[in-house]
């Protein structure tokens, strides 16, 4: 299994209504400060929807990128729940998934 699959197979664990960062989905698939490198194959994620990447986000809150644009991640996200304002997550806490 390559690294791509192992973070999306990783990926599908965060359930609707929950979100995962970046940084802990690297850290989850053994990547040390590889954010960007998840970040870079959540770009290239050729099951959208299906593999959940609109569940990854910014450490800070914020929502991040998305390959079809900020405002389909944010609806993706508010349609599962997810309370959005100001590009930011609130109740990111409690929101968040731990592996």
């Amino acid at each position: 299994m390559n690294l791509e699959q192992k973070i999306y197979k990783k990926l599908l664990e965060v359930p609707k209504g929950q979100i995962t960062t970046y940084g802990d989905l690297a850290k989850a698939v053994g990547l040390k400060n590889g954010q960007r490198v998840v970040g870079k194959i959540m770009n290239k994620n050729p099951y959208p929807v299906i593999v959940p990447c609109h569940r990854v986000v910014m450490s800070t809150g914020k929502i991040g990128g998305y390959a079809y644009g900020e405002n389909i991640k944010t609806k993706l996200l508010t349609d599962e729940g997810i309370e959005i304002q100001n590009g930011k997550i609130l109740d990111l806490k409690n929101r968040i998934y731990r592996f």
